[in-house]
């Protein structure tokens, strides 16, 4: 396989017709080389639009939906970023690029040591990956503290704890997946005032929940 050629074609046939025209987050597709974190046994995958497995039935996001993310977000270099699910680490390693420092709280103990792994072959120095149950926020181990001035939750949410709006500060945008097998939806959340929060409904989506998510309260009668 020709990486080049595969990751130019990824760029140019999955990400910019998925509306990421951005040329720093294009620019960034091709400077952290996704190939890197991708499983040995699927570096095959590294640039086809599909969720690549990870050990024990987690996924990496298919590409264009981690650009996307990426683009809506417009991390700047002063900010904090809390990113919920670290996965393989190659969205926390974006992130980095983009912004001041990124905590990733991964639930999985091996998931986080190939995070941990990955980052640090890859010369990623301004994340840290901390163990730990992030699907309430996150104010422990590793973390610059909330408020944070962007919050990714790398999993679906039948619904967002009220907990990640008090953790965003005023400006501060939150992406994340809110729904219920088949019907989710991706969304970004700006915090506008103390009380006031916008809601973008960025795209349609399906992709596996979130490890120890908050279910949606059912309602008896």
């Amino acid at each position: 396989m020709n990486i080049e050629q595969a990751r130019f074609n990824m760029i140019e046939q999955q990400i910019r017709p998925w509306d990421v025209l951005n040329q720093d987050v294009l620019d960034l597709l091709a400077l952290v080389k996704r190939e890197n974190f991708v499983p040995a046994a699927y570096r095959n995958l590294a640039f086809v639009d599909v969720e690549v497995p990870l050990p024990n039935g987690a996924n990496m996001l298919a590409p264009k939906f981690e650009a996307r993310i990426l683009q809506e977000l417009a991390v700047k270099k002063h900010e904090n970023v809390l990113e919920v699910g670290a996965g393989s680490g190659y969205m926390a390693a974006l992130l980095g690029h983009k912004g001041r420092y990124v905590t990733t709280v991964e639930i999985d103990p091996e998931l986080k040591h190939v995070a941990e792994q990955n980052l640090s072959q890859n010369d990623v120095t301004n994340v840290s990956v901390v163990l730990g149950n992030g699907a309430q926020g996150w104010v422990g181990e590793g973390s610059m503290g909330a408020p944070y001035d962007v919050i990714v939750i790398s999993g679906s949410l039948p619904m967002l704890p009220e907990v990640f709006l008090q953790q965003i500060k005023v400006g501060g945008r939150i992406a994340a997946v809110i729904g219920e097998a088949p019907v989710m939806a991706a969304k970004l959340i700006t915090r506008r005032s103390d009380t006031v929060y916008d809601t973008v409904t960025l795209f349609e989506t399906n992709i596996k929940p979130l490890h120890e998510a908050a279910a949606v309260p059912s309602f008896t009668f």
